[in-house]
């Protein structure tokens, strides 16, 4: 279990039980009693109220009216916030669109300075439009769980990408990829890559990537890509 999940398990067993001793803890989410106390300082840290009670009868108690203080989501999971409410405003079906911006930008300001800048990165990678009446999309497939988190590697470190992809007919196709821009024209998402078997940039449609990997220390540099004029940078549709 690593360190998230592991807290995350520790603030849900003291609100469920009301009282825990750090064994109880420690058997309860599988770690030695100092992981446990290195866990507790942790989570103090982040804005939880952990009491602890001495004695015969003692142990950890979590005030119920604690909450976390500091955000603990991953690059990934913003950037989905993020592109999920731009993409939305695009297809012009966000109606409480100034509230949603109020709740990410509370989201951003929370996060360490780390976070803030691979946030941006990231962003600076991501691309909306509006897609032709014309595109076909009565076969609009289900998008890997993967992708997201592999793709934040593979961007912010220029690595590889390797996957399978399905094209319109059905042939199936290894790839390897610089992986270059996402591109969302909803209700289809793209991975705007330079693929060097072919010599030019590619769009591969994100539901028919599976099995996505970055190839580690096998780097690529960025390359300017020519857009349509509908398309332009998420951060000017925020």
């Amino acid at each position: 279990m690593n360190v998230r999940l592991r807290q995350d398990a520790i603030v849900r067993s003291l609100r469920r039980k009301g009282t825990l001793t750090i064994a109880d803890l420690a058997a309860e989410v599988g770690a030695s009693r100092r992981t446990v106390l290195r866990d507790i300082s942790s989570l103090r840290d982040e804005g939880f109220v952990i009491h602890s009670e001495p004695g015969p009868g003692g142990g950890l108690q979590l005030d119920p009216q604690s909450v976390q203080t500091t955000a603990r989501l991953s690059v990934a999971e913003i950037f989905a916030l993020l592109i999920s409410v731009a993409s939305v405003r695009a297809a012009g079906s966000l109606p409480f669109s100034d509230l949603a911006d109020a709740g990410l930008a509370k989201i951003e300001k929370a996060l360490p300075v780390d976070k803030v800048r691979d946030l941006r990165r990231f962003m600076d990678c991501l691309y909306i439009g509006k897609l032709s009446p014309e595109v076909d999309i009565s076969n609009v497939g289900e998008m890997s769980p993967l992708l997201l988190p592999i793709f934040e590697t593979a961007f912010l470190q220029r690595l590889y990408l390797s996957f399978q992809y399905r094209d319109a007919k059905g042939a199936v196709t290894n790839r390897v990829v610089e992986p270059q821009a996402m591109l969302i024209l909803p209700p289809l998402w793209y991975l705007v890559a330079w693929d060097p078997a072919r010599n030019g940039f590619r769009h591969f449609r994100m539901d028919r990537i599976s099995q996505p990997e970055y190839i580690q220390d096998k780097k690529f540099r960025r390359r300017h890509i020519v857009f349509e004029d509908s398309v332009s940078p998420i951060r000017n549709n925020r």
